[in-house]
């Protein structure tokens, strides 16, 4: 077993369940682990484990106690995370383009975020779209993202009193993390622009557009394209393409 392998901690959760722990930092090479672990245990999908959840430098896995036990589970575990390496930079990644109106009555706290930063918005927005960002993981709410690669410069602190409202494909900046709201919700996040592509949609076979291990690439448009795309509704094709992971690098 690899060093990296032997570096996982394990903690049981229920009598059903064990979250796997591969680092305690977000970093993208712990989470590309993750996400190879993820695949290496597909095979026991449906036999043993019943559900999977990444997050930042974690996995849920949620198991047939009747079918493997929890050391047995744990063990499995490390086996299929000793298959990989979080340095595999030729690995094939999704590159989402996500069309995106920036200010105005669609980015509420603009003006807050360019202050704190002591920004231009012309300047904000270069540097927010000028960034491939990973999708660490969804959660929160269903479709829910939480992007990792935004400049520093960037980084502003939640609202002190989060909205009860935040229109669905509201894109928002907390701290150094920025991210899109799939489905109107109450939150705290500082609302710099919106989407018009739909991220969540329970009818659909994939219900969420984006998944952990996808980069988004956020590419801003005028209020009149915005409401173009508005308008395609459904019919509406995100572009995406697959490139390797090495030829991403932050800020383009």
């Amino acid at each position: 077993m690899t060093s990296e392998a032997t570096a996982l901690r394990f903690a049981p959760v229920g009598d059903k369940a064990v979250t796997a722990i591969f680092g305690d930092t977000i970093q993208p090479a712990v989470n590309r682990r993750i996400r190879h672990a993820l695949v290496a245990l597909q095979p026991y999908v449906g036999t043993v484990i019943e559900e999977m959840v990444p997050t930042y430098s974690s996995i849920l896995v949620i198991y047939n106690p009747l079918v493997m036990d929890y050391r047995t589970i744990c063990e499995t575990i490390a086996d299929a995370a000793s298959t990989v390496s979080g340095e595999d930079g030729d690995a094939k990644v999704r590159v989402v383009e996500i069309p995106t109106v920036y200010g105005g009555e669609y980015g509420l706290d603009m003006d807050f975020v360019c202050s704190h930063a002591g920004l231009s918005e012309t300047e904000v927005i270069s540097l927010h779209s000028g960034t491939d960002y990973l999708v660490y993981m969804l959660g929160f709410m269903p479709g829910f993202t939480y992007l990792g690669g935004m400049d520093e410069r960037l980084a502003t602190p939640r609202l002190t009193t989060p909205r009860t409202l935040i229109p669905a494909g509201s894109v928002g900046i907390a701290g150094s993390q920025t991210g899109m709201y799939p489905s109107d919700s109450p939150g705290g996040w500082q609302i710099i622009g919106r989407t018009p592509v739909c991220l969540y949609d329970g009818s659909r076979a994939e219900p969420t557009l984006l998944q952990a291990g996808d980069y988004v690439r956020y590419v801003p448009v005028s209020e009149a394209d915005y409401k173009a795309i508005q308008q395609q509704g459904a019919t509406y094709e995100v572009t995406s393409f697959y490139c390797k992971e090495s030829e991403l690098h932050g800020q383009r």
